[in-house]
């Protein structure tokens, strides 16, 4: 006894000294290994069942709970079963008699080191571990004590770690499905007890009419509902520790029903109850009122004595009613049971009842959330509820839309639009931004379940539309007024207009977008109603913009704009800020009128069409961006970003152009000339320097948009896009537009010579004159460039350097733009495109070998071959291409790629991706042209940048070097197999005749190598490409496969499964190990299986046996998976139950 003493004040010692802030890290590190000596002793737990009953340092306690957790985890099964039924009885006796003394987190890691006993030894060696956990619940002193103990069961044991055998965790399950009804009979029968309806109704006076929370205001939905009453009655006053006891009853269920199936033991009874509970977070009691306290007295039993008295005490002294935050944490809790039920999918048809019974309850509590008296709007009400409540709440309407709607919507006690309209004044009255956006998701993910209805019933389409027309109609029209600061300019001043989120978009910028979004949905549904809702507002904001022209006057120092009254410039920002977003607008809507719809809406789109190019051509010609004006930093930036929007909103209207270009070829084309040529003549001021580069950029993706999409022949003779041409071929560098809007203008000049025409036949392109004038074109743009033919060899030191550099990396970003925007087009335009780039093309070549050690040069030149690959090779021929790799081959040694691979990251790492990806292209090539290249292309691969990356991350040349590989595989397999697939059937599958069998061994191997490593991505990638090749060239059946490597990559894979290291890709791994067995699952299972049990290290042979025993010899997928995991589980199990027997243990 007096050692343990001693023992036990040393150890208080160190603990303190452990955790004392001037303690050194060194210092620490000892004492960390004494303790793990000590805990390691057998019998060390004898100890510190002493320390635990003697010590009230909580350091030392955790310490001794952590002992006690460590042996019962990894070290039971070597214990004696003696000692086990020693610890099994002291250690509840110890909770028992500390569990009100001690912290509650050291109460709840003895419950859980109690639970994790029972999760080993329960019902065979420890009988009455539940029924000791249900006598707790029962015992009214101790039941939050069983409380805590049902929910660490609950936790421990439905969804057990790994440290069990597949087995065990199914008895266990099943052990508790057992007990289910009986835990929610108890846990319904606590609820029940502690909302004494009876003794709360008695002793209320009834509500006065005013404050009638009456079912009127949603008769239909509660007809004939025993609930409506029951949720009508006033609350019940809970006292604090009556409050603790529901909270640990809410916590219990909503983990139980995250495992147990919906089934019918889950009462109407309880689900009554906890609807009682969900309408703490609802009621706003900011006051403690007078009225009755329900407390629990020490037999359980209800106590209304503790009535307030005159003076407000409470008689016995003791209990206050709970607060407002307590309130609301039980209705958070009850809430979350709901949602767990809510969000399971498959429902019995027993149970659909049930779900009806709870979407009745549930709506009542929306119709009080939502409900307006004298007292409180909708908006006050919401915003002075718990966050958590209503965010809560708000995922409840989306699991019920997303989920249950379906099942709900045509039943005749649902009635579906006054959900509607409760949801419409919830969404419209949310007091945050982010539940503002929860909202609207739940309305897009509604628009969408009733767009697949209606395109699923195109019978009675006008009579589902009809039902849901005032809803839709109503959110229309709320939606738009919300984005307009015209009518709710508090709210979007808040919003952030700079900050980037993960998206890349401004708080702002995603509020717009996801309301344009549910704006386009009813749009799909009701065309004609929003059109006519949207164009009108939009007609009144331009008015006020088309209205400004008249207040401009000019000065000595230039043209401003006369509005200086403080109300007017507000009112200006704001019209100016409402008239850019309904153009966003707009321009969202621009798909809901081109193809079969062009004809039936044609007047509404051309309405808008007309109007945005007034727009555009107006602000081109006023030049509002460039006035002067009173609020500089305010008025400046509104009239430059309306400007920009307009140009953006017309070009979302380019295909609707097109579709009118070729409806109209054959008729009068003077409506679609206007609007074009007006277009043109809008954009083209823009393209200059001297413009904001906001509306440089918008002007020009018009000017791709109209030369790319509508292509009209008499673009390029119109004077505004000749007056382009001339500016980009005479610029010099201080002319020159920014890179960005200089690449956007050359590829819409090129776009107008190179597209075809739409509508014409080949003899009427007039390529000739085309062709001369795209090569003029090329020649202007790569003036400079073209000069450097004759650079031979550089030194960094050069004083020009810089120059070249710049003359490089300005041109070639340029052509490439070019190239690829021709890629997916016809030959004529590829061919042009080629003859106009050749010198330029030879250039670059000439340059590539002078440059090669400058790895931001290289890059770009690598980026521009990779896209001629890409697009022109065939134009190229054979032999410039074959020249041009054979460059590159040689300029590439080992060292070069050695030294650009190891700085992850860098320059010299983008040019390798890139020289990797031209091969890939190269490979892919059908026909024999460059097959004479494959042997020195994988050298390459497997000699040179292999042996570099094979033990380094390298992600990015390991992910680019990995696809060459398996493109040289699968587009080249008769290089390795001559014979055919077909062939190698009819023959039987023997005779696989093999050439180059070495290098097909070295890439295979590679593959292999790659599964030991960590990176999930090139696994994953690498899985896929060696499945890929099973199922296009029976990879796994090949001869050489099968008895040389197939056995290796089943026995790598499943150790992969063992090692845990990647688990988000456990289906993967499973299918591709079914695939290979089941190439001769004869010889997977007698030859395989007993090879690979026999090399598993860390199990005896009895463990073996039973192993192999419950692998099922099935040949199905789903049956080889549950094989598969059980093995994978049961052998990790094993291999921890060996490991924590003490040494010189005898198994039996």
């Amino acid at each position: 006894m007096a050692s343990d003493e001693s023992s036990l004040r040393a150890l208080e010692n160190l603990m303190t000294e452990f955790f004392h802030s001037c303690t050194t890290n060194e210092r620490k590190r000892e004492i960390e290994e004494l303790l793990n000596n000590f805990a390691q002793q057998t019998g060390a737990w004898r100890h510190c069942l002493f320390f635990l009953s003697n010590t009230r340092n909580e350091y030392v306690m955790m310490y001794s709970l952590t002992v006690f957790e460590n042996l019962v985890n990894k070290m039971w099964i070597g214990l004696a079963s003696q000692d086990k039924m020693e610890i099994r009885s002291c250690l509840p006796k110890l909770l028992l008699a500390q569990h009100k003394s001690v912290p509650y987190f050291i109460r709840n890691k003895l419950c859980k080191v109690i639970v994790d006993i029972g999760r080993q030894d329960w019902p065979m060696f420890y009988h009455d571990f539940f029924t000791s956990t249900l006598q707790l619940i029962q015992t009214p002193a101790l039941a939050p004590l069983g409380l805590v103990m049902l929910k660490t069961t609950s936790e421990e044991l439905a969804c057990p770690r790994e440290d069990l055998s597949v087995a065990r965790k199914d008895e266990l399950r099943k052990l508790l499905l057992e007990q289910v009804p009986t835990v929610l009979g108890l846990l319904t029968g606590i609820l029940e007890t502690y909302w004494d309806k009876h003794s709360v109704i008695t002793s209320t006076p009834p509500p006065s009419p005013t404050s009638r929370e009456g079912v009127e205001l949603l008769g239909s939905l509660f007809q004939g509902s025993q609930y409506s009453k029951l949720l009508c009655q006033p609350m019940a006053a809970l006292d604090n520790e009556s409050h603790q006891l529901c909270c640990l009853v809410l916590e219990c269920l909503a983990h139980l029903f995250s495992w147990i199936p919906l089934s019918t033991s889950i009462t109407p009874t309880l689900l009554a109850s906890i609807f009682h509970f969900t309408r703490f977070g609802c009621d706003l009691r900011t006051k403690a009122k007078t009225g009755p306290l329900i407390s629990s007295t020490s037999n359980g039993q209800l106590n209304p004595e503790t009535m307030r008295t005159s003076n407000g005490d409470s008689r016995n002294g003791q209990q206050s009613e709970i607060n407002k935050a307590d309130r609301a944490r039980l209705g958070v809790l009850a809430m979350t049971c709901v949602n767990e039920l809510m969000s399971k999918n498959c429902v019995p048809m027993d149970f659909e009842e049930y779900l009806l019974r709870m979407f009745q309850q549930t709506f009542f509590l929306l119709q009080r959330l939502t409900r307006e008296n004298n007292a409180h709007t909708v908006k006050s009400r919401l915003q002075e509820l718990d966050e958590s409540y209503l965010e809560k709440f708000t995922d409840f309407l989306r699991l019920f839309v997303s989920v249950h709607l379906r099942r709900i919507e045509s039943s005749p006690q649902f009635p579906i639009v006054e959900f509607l309209g409760l949801l419409f004044k919830y969404t419209f009255n949310q007091p945050t931004h982010e539940g503002y956006f929860a909202c609207l998701d739940i309305w897009s993910v509604f628009l969408d379940f009733l767009t697949t209805k209606i395109k699923s019933r195109l019978a009675d389409r006008e009579s589902v539309l009809d039902r849901y027309k005032d809803a839709l109609v109503l959110l229309l029209r709320e939606v738009l007024n919300r984005i307009q600061f015209r009518y709710n300019q508090a709210q979007l001043e808040e919003l952030d207009d700079e900050t980037l989120d993960d998206d890349q978009q401004t708080e702002w910028q995603r509020f717009l977008r996801q309301s344009l979004e549910v704006v386009a949905k009813v749009m799909e549904l009701l065309p004609s109603h929003a059109f006519s809702t949207l164009f009108p507002v939009l007609q009144e904001n331009l008015d006020v913009y088309l209205g400004l022209r008249q207040f401009i006057i000019t000065t000595g120092s230039g043209r401003r704009l006369n509005i200086t009254a403080e109300n007017d410039c507000r009112r200006l920002h704001c019209s100016l800020r409402d008239l850019s977003s309904l153009l966003q607008a707009v321009g969202r809507l621009a798909e809901h009128f081109i193809g079969e719809v062009f004809a039936a809406r044609f007047t509404d789109a051309l309405a808008v069409v007309e109007r945005l190019v007034e727009v555009t051509c107006y602000g081109s010609q006023t030049g509002l961006y460039d006035l002067e004006t009173a609020v500089p930093s305010v008025l400046k930036p509104d009239l430059t970003d309306v400007h920009a929007q307009a140009l953006a909103a017309l070009q979302a209207y380019s295909h609707w152009l097109a579709q009118f270009y070729s409806e109209v070829h054959n008729q009068n084309q003077s409506q679609f000339i206007n609007l074009i040529t007006s277009a043109v003549n809008a954009s083209s001021p823009l393209i200059t320097t001297k413009v904001p580069e906001k509306l440089l950029l918008s002007s020009s993706c018009l000017m791709v948009s109209i030369t790319a999409t509508v292509r009209p022949v008499f673009l390029v003779s119109l004077p505004a896009v000749q007056n382009i041409f001339n500016r980009i071929t005479t610029e010099n560098q201080a002319q020159r537009l920014p890179q960005e809007a200089h690449i956007l203008v050359c590829r819409a000049l090129s776009n107008m010579l190179l597209l075809p025409w739409p509508n014409l036949p080949e003899s009427e392109q007039q390529w000739h004159t085309r062709s001369n004038s795209h090569a003029s074109l090329v020649a202007a743009l790569t003036r400079e460039y073209r000069i450097l033919r004759g650079t031979v060899n550089i030194s960094p030191r050069q004083p020009g350097l810089d120059n070249v550099k710049a003359v490089i990396q300005q041109t070639l970003p340029v052509l490439r733009d070019i190239v690829d925007s021709i890629s997916g087009e016809s030959t004529k335009s590829r061919q042009i495109c080629y003859q106009s780039l050749q010198e330029s093309v030879q250039v670059t070549l000439n340059l590539f070998p002078v440059f090669i050690q400058q790895p931001d040069v290289t890059d770009e030149v690598l980026a521009f071959f990779l896209t001629l690959f890409q697009a022109l090779r065939v134009q190229m021929g054979v032999a410039f291409t074959g020249q041009i790799i054979h460059t590159f081959l040689s300029m590439f040694t080992r060292e070069q790629l050695a030294a650009s691979i190891l700085q992850e990251g860098s320059a010299g790492c983008r040019v390798v991706q890139k020289f990797l990806k031209i091969l890939q292209v190269v490979v892919q090539e059908p026909g024999q042209a460059f097959k004479p290249f494959l042997p020195s292309i994988l050298s390459l691969c497997m000699e040179q940048v292999y042996p570099v990356v094979a033990e380094r991350s390298s992600p990015d040349v390991k992910a680019e070097m990995f696809e060459l590989l398996y493109q040289i595989l699968h587009q080249n397999w008769r290089y390795f197999f001559k014979t055919s697939v077909l062939t190698s059937v009819q023959r039987g599958g023997v005779d696989d005749a093999m050439e180059n069998e070495a290098q097909f061994t070295a890439a295979m191997q590679a593959f292999g190598q790659s599964f030991l490593q960590t990176d999930i991505h090139i696994f994953k990638q690498n899985l896929s490409y060696l499945e890929s090749l099973n199922s296009k060239h029976k990879l796994y059946h090949r001869k050489l496969f099968r008895t040389s490597m197939l056995f290796h990559f089943i026995n790598v894979l499943l150790q992969v499964l063992l090692h845990k290291s990647h688990d988000l890709l456990q289906e993967e791994i499973t299918l591709a190990i079914y695939n290979m067995a089941s190439v001769d699952f004869d010889a997977f299972y007698s030859a395989f299986m007993p090879e690979f049990l026999n090399g598993c290290q860390g199990v005896d042979s009895n463990q073996r046996a039973v192993l192999a025993r419950n692998f099922k010899l099935e040949q199905d997928l789903p049956s080889f998976t549950q094989s598969v995991q059980r093995l994978v589980n049961d052998l990790r199990y094993y291999r921890l139950c060996n490991s924590s027997l003490p040494t010189g243990t005898i198994k039996l």
